[in-house]
């Protein structure tokens, strides 16, 4: 790197980030896969043309063919097709988890290390929940609650709506704790303290001197959340807690596989490749932006 893009990098820390992110091999091979397999569930079912629910009891079980390039499971259902199916539901759980998991864990990490006289009482909870038995919780709220939203939503958006819930309200903490970390130094610094000092409203710096210089932590939290949802989910899925098969995700794929791992084990591999590539790709992706977006890792080089 010359010294005319060294020194430019360090005027302006956000073209410094942008160089180190496009260094970090791992996150460019994390941005491609994820973005192959976003496109894959989004699009590949116009490509591949085949109904996931569409029953051909002469082709079941069958392996890898031109006409079912990933075989077909025990009702003749192309296993491609479902797998791209249950990746849009999967991606769709994750990224919607993972927003109303960071917005909980933002809120609270603000408010406690903005507002002193929060600070205690919103840790405690934080603590309380961090305590809990994540997996007895979220099993025991669905068994509570899944009829009762099928009911009022319909099956499929009752269901969607619990897990989402379930899996944010049981992983918002990291983000809190991480945030209110962030704010706590941030709260010290020159420009929050002069703003302060012309009287201006609590919110008013938060929204627009706290919150923007908090942002990297809360980006690095939003990847990683994504492949914490979608493990959370296909979990669930795999113990049939999930969606039913009529709507299947990863998780709930490998859980119909199992009873035909014998027969046709390609049935369990390919959503487990699948939920495997995911998570890993976005794992790196979010080592490479907390690696980009840290400048105290990477003081003195870009």
């Amino acid at each position: 790197m010359t010294e005319a893009v060294r020194a430019r990098a360090e005027r302006r820390p956000a073209l410094g980030a942008r160089l180190r992110l496009r260094r970090h091999s791992g996150t460019i091979a994390g941005a491609a896969v994820f973005s192959l397999i976003a496109l894959a569930v989004l699009f590949g079912s116009a490509i591949h043309g085949i109904d996931p629910q569409y029953l051909d009891y002469r082709a079941k079980n069958q392996g890898m063919s031109p006409a079912h390039p990933l075989g077909t499971d025990n009702l003749g259902r192309d296993t491609l097709a479902r797998v791209l199916a249950g990746g849009r539901i999967s991606l769709a759980v994750g990224v919607a988890a993972m927003v109303l998991s960071l917005t909980l864990g933002t809120a609270v990490g603000v408010s406690a290390g903005f507002f002193h006289r929060l600070d205690a009482p919103l840790m405690r909870l934080t603590d309380l929940f961090l305590a809990l038995p994540v997996l007895p919780l979220l099993l025991v709220s669905i068994m509570l609650f899944r009829d009762p939203l099928q009911s009022a939503l319909g099956l499929e958006a009752g269901i969607f709506i619990l897990i989402v819930v379930v899996i944010s309200i049981t992983s918002w903490m990291q983000t809190a704790r991480i945030v209110r970390g962030q704010v706590l130094a941030i709260k010290q610094r020159e420009y929050v303290v002069a703003a302060r000092s012309i009287g201006a409203r609590p919110l008013r710096i938060i929204l627009l001197h706290v919150f923007p210089n908090a942002l990297s932590p809360i980006m690095v939290a939003a990847t990683l959340g994504i492949a914490q949802a979608i493990i959370t989910e296909s979990a669930l899925s795999f113990l049939g807690l999930g969606f039913p098969s009529d709507f299947p995700t990863w998780g709930r794929l490998l859980y119909d596989g199992v009873p035909f791992l014998t027969i046709t084990p390609a049935r369990v591999i390919w959503p487990g490749v699948a939920i495997s590539l995911t998570v890993l790709s976005v794992n790196y992706l979010g080592d490479g932006l907390r690696d980009a977006l840290d400048p105290h890792a990477h003081a003195g080089r870009v």
